[in-house]
């Protein structure tokens, strides 16, 4: 018999979902034999429906990074043909890093000064917080969102400049320092090299760095900030201090980023290789995403033994930026702040530096090898073996 009007089953099955029309509808008569449960060998829509979601997400996801691919190496030609070939170790690729080097660091650091805040503040009072989140809600109820992010510009500023000789200066160092040991040599003292190279690039960054690193501990460890921004602090500490002022933590600067730096890029190198040497194939195999992947793991692993290894003297440079007395010589300040806190008080904020430096050094490598990639530069990590001899 035909109707005017579809039928109540007929509007349910059409309109509403899998899940309802199981508690909804009378069961068919061949599953009502079998009870109200389906049996185990029976389909159910509602699992079929869920399945569904997810491959349309899997689908989305990967016409997404599809695009997002093409999109990538269209704008990865449009800038290699525009700045023309770049023959590596030459001048202008050691300009292109320094480029790199400015994205991986002037951008990672600034995202991550509401934990550079806090720790800078337990460190010089580890009575002020507690912990993180509470440190956050306090400065948030009394300073708004802009008290949890003090000191970004000179952050910004400052560790672009440093990333830019950083690595700028590491790539050269490396290849000078290895054309006068030779392949042979080179390869076999890899770790040596390493640590050469990443010293000598540090000591030269840490000179841009310092009166920027200065005008940041202040700002971030003075309640409310001692300065309104990067250029209101330079010219207060000069007015008050001279030159002289935004260098006094140069030593202690030194003594915590060339040791930090030295192990970043050293272990960094070695991690890479040895994730590598374990993986099937060689690295010119993988493509863009698994060889920045390899860049952010190995990155994170080398940032967390960096954060062991520099903590002291990070604990240090925030004291005497806070406390060294116009005048006072870097010894006397050193020996007054130690007797002060103590051996235990130079690992305050660890904890939390670990995780901020774990983050950021991988976050570095992974923007510093993509930037390469994109400029049509081979990835960081590892030595090639010398050219065996026939």
């Amino acid at each position: 018999m035909s109707y005017l009007y579809p039928r109540l089953d007929t509007l349910q099955g059409t309109f509403t979902s899998p899940f309802s029309q199981g508690r909804s509808r009378r069961p068919a008569p061949a599953q009502a034999s079998h009870g109200s449960k389906p049996t185990p060998r029976q389909g159910r829509p509602d699992l079929f429906f869920a399945a569904s979601i997810v491959d349309d997400a899997k689908d989305k996801a990967k016409k997404l990074s599809a695009e997002a691919t093409a999109e990538f190496e269209k704008a990865s030609a449009k800038a290699q043909a525009s700045s023309g070939t770049i023959e590596l170790y030459s001048g202008k690729y050691y300009a292109a890093c320094t480029v790199g080097g400015i994205l991986a660091c002037g951008i990672t650091h600034t995202a991550v000064t509401p934990l550079d805040l806090v720790k800078c503040r337990r460190q010089v009072d580890p009575k002020l917080y507690k912990g993180n989140f509470q440190a956050w809600g306090l400065i948030y109820r009394a300073e708004g969102l802009r008290g949890i992010f003090t000191g970004w510009s000179p952050t910004f500023f400052g560790y672009s400049a440093q990333g830019a000789a950083k690595y700028g200066f590491y790539e050269f160092f490396k290849k000078t320092y290895s054309d006068l040991a030779g392949p042979e040599t080179a390869y076999k003292y890899k770790t040596a090299l390493y640590l050469s190279a990443s010293a000598s690039a540090e000591f030269l960054a840490d000179i841009a760095l310092c009166p920027l690193e200065a005008v940041k501990v202040r700002m971030q460890t003075t309640i409310p900030a001692a300065y309104s921004g990067t250029i209101d602090g330079i010219s207060k500490i000069t007015a008050s201090e001279g030159i002289g002022g935004l260098y006094k933590g140069l030593y202690p600067l030194w003594g915590r980023q060339i040791p930090y730096t030295m192990m970043k890029f050293a272990s960094f190198e070695t991690i890479v290789e040895m994730i590598y040497a374990r993986m099937p194939g060689h690295k010119d195999d993988y493509g863009k995403a698994t060889q920045t992947g390899v860049s952010f793991v190995g990155g994170y692993l080398a940032g967390i033994l960096c954060a062991i290894v520099s903590h002291p003297a990070d604990v240090m440079v925030s004291k005497l930026n806070a406390e060294r007395a116009p005048g006072e010589g870097f010894g006397a300040a050193m020996g007054r702040v130690y007797s002060k806190i103590g051996f235990m008080g130079l690992w305050n904020g660890l904890p939390v530096r670990i995780v901020m430096i774990g983050t950021l050094t991988g976050l570095q490598w992974m923007i510093y090898d993509y930037f390469k990639i994109f400029m049509g530069f081979p990835t960081t990590g590892g030595a090639a073996p010398p050219p065996e001899k026939k």
